[in-house]
């Protein structure tokens, strides 16, 4: 079963990034990602937020665009840039697979 809310470092370790990167991101996308509060004020993201964060890490990192470039983009053309981040993801998971039998050989 899935959570509900992952901690800031949880939704850092799956985009494998800094803590101080998604808060900046958090910061910079407010209409984008809008993380929940707890009681003792720590960001939890759900999984769309996390989806989103891999969207903008897709676009700046990968694609070499600027925050305004990517927050541009994302707002434009979600599904196409989701579609890009699912098949990446995809070919990462496979990769890792492949790598982990070629080690055991």
């Amino acid at each position: 079963m899935e959570k509900l809310f992952y901690t800031i470092g949880e939704a850092a370790e799956a985009i494998g990034e800094s803590v101080s990167l998604v808060r900046f991101w958090s910061n910079s996308f407010p209409r984008l990602l809008k993380p929940r509060r707890n009681a003792k004020g720590n960001r939890q993201y759900t999984a769309d937020d996390i989806e989103t964060l891999k969207q903008i890490h897709y676009l700046v990192k990968d694609k070499g665009l600027t925050l305004e470039g990517a927050g541009k983009q994302i707002a434009a053309s979600n599904a196409s840039v989701s579609n890009s981040v699912k098949a990446l993801d995809s070919l990462r998971e496979i990769r890792a697979q492949l790598v982990e039998i070629k080690n055991s050989i």
